[in-house]
Order: C-alpha cells, then sequence, then structure tokens
C-alpha cells in the first residue's frame, strides 16, 4: 500500500517539475521571440531599399517558421512525455539551442542583417576612435606619454640606430685604408 501511495506523489512531483520547466522553457522562448521580432523591426525601420526590405521579411519569415516548428516539436514531446514515453530534459533544451542557431541563420543570411552589421561595426569603430582621441588628450593633459609618443620615440631610435650603423660602416672604411 505504501508503494501506490508513494507513486502518485512521485508522478505529482514529477508532473509539477515537468510543467514549471515547460513554462519557463515557453516563456523564455516568447520573450526571444519578442526580442526577435523588436530588433528585426528596428533593422526593417533602417532598411531603405525595396529589395532589402522583401529579403529581410523573407528571411524573417522563415525564422518564423522554424520558431513555430520547435514549438509543435516541443508540444509533441510534451504530450509523449504525458503519455508515459521517458523524454529527457536535455531534449527540450537540445530543441530551443538547435532552433535558434537556424533561425538566426535565417536573419543572419539576409542583406539587411549584413548591412546593418556593417553599420554597426562602423559606429563600434567610430566610438572606438573617439574613445582613444579622448584618452590620448587626457594623457598629454596630465603630462603622461601617449601611444603617439611612444611611436615617435620608437620610429626615432630606430633612425638613429640607422644612422649610428651607418657612421660605423663608413669608419670601418676609413679605418681599413689607413691600415694599408
Amino acid at each position: 500500500m505504501a508503494d501506490s501511495e508513494t507513486h502518485p506523489q512521485n508522478w505529482n512531483a514529477f508532473a509539477e517539475q515537468w510543467n514549471e520547466q515547460f513554462l519557463d522553457a515557453l516563456e523564455t522562448n516568447m520573450e526571444a521571440q519578442a526580442e526577435f521580432v523588436e530588433s528585426w523591426s528596428e533593422t526593417v525601420e533602417q532598411v531603405s531599399e525595396d529589395n532589402e526590405i522583401s529579403e529581410g521579411v523573407e528571411g524573417y519569415a522563415r525564422a518564423y517558421e522554424v520558431w513555430m516548428t520547435a514549438s509543435q516539436q516541443l508540444v509533441e514531446r510534451v504530450n509523449d512525455a504525458v503519455e508515459g514515453e521517458e523524454v529527457e530534459l536535455e531534449e527540450f533544451r537540445d530543441i530551443w539551442l538547435n532552433t535558434a542557431n537556424e533561425a538566426f541563420k535565417e536573419v543572419m543570411s539576409t542583406t539587411a542583417f549584413a548591412r546593418m552589421t556593417g553599420e554597426t561595426v562602423g559606429d563600434v569603430l567610430e566610438a572606438q576612435q573617439q574613445a582613444d582621441e579622448a584618452a590620448e588628450t587626457t594623457l598629454k593633459t596630465l603630462g603622461f606619454a601617449t601611444s603617439g609618443d611612444v611611436v615617435e620615440v620608437g620610429d626615432r631610435l630606430v633612425e638613429l640606430e640607422r644612422r649610428q650603423h651607418a657612421v660605423e660602416t663608413k669608419l670601418d672604411r676609413i679605418l681599413e685604408e689607413l691600415s694599408e
């Protein structure tokens, strides 16, 4: 009798854990989709050429199909678990990870994404250049050597070494001629 009482409790705990994990995964999926849609709509708003917009929308549609297929797979696997089939939690994680990779590939292969990425890289490089200039100005103001100063000193040292070598070579020739 104790076994029959323990079994429902274990099943209830298992089902409760399963439901919590499924709801967490579903919530994470919805958040990811919302972020994806928001990010994509921002990109589409910035796109100016019609063919880029069309291609971008097609990429988004393909990515959306991938997410919907994953959602369907998850529901099927949850039903399988409810019917008694042993389903490991890692399978759910794998479905989400594979889906995310596939969806992002669909989006990243578009011209709109490439343009947006190029603009972002350009903005980052510009910000980095401004930060470098600000750091250089601050260092100069504080009386510290800047990387530009160090490079200049290095260049001068190389030039001095070159000249010294030339003088040594001439001196060696003069000494040879005097010793003959």
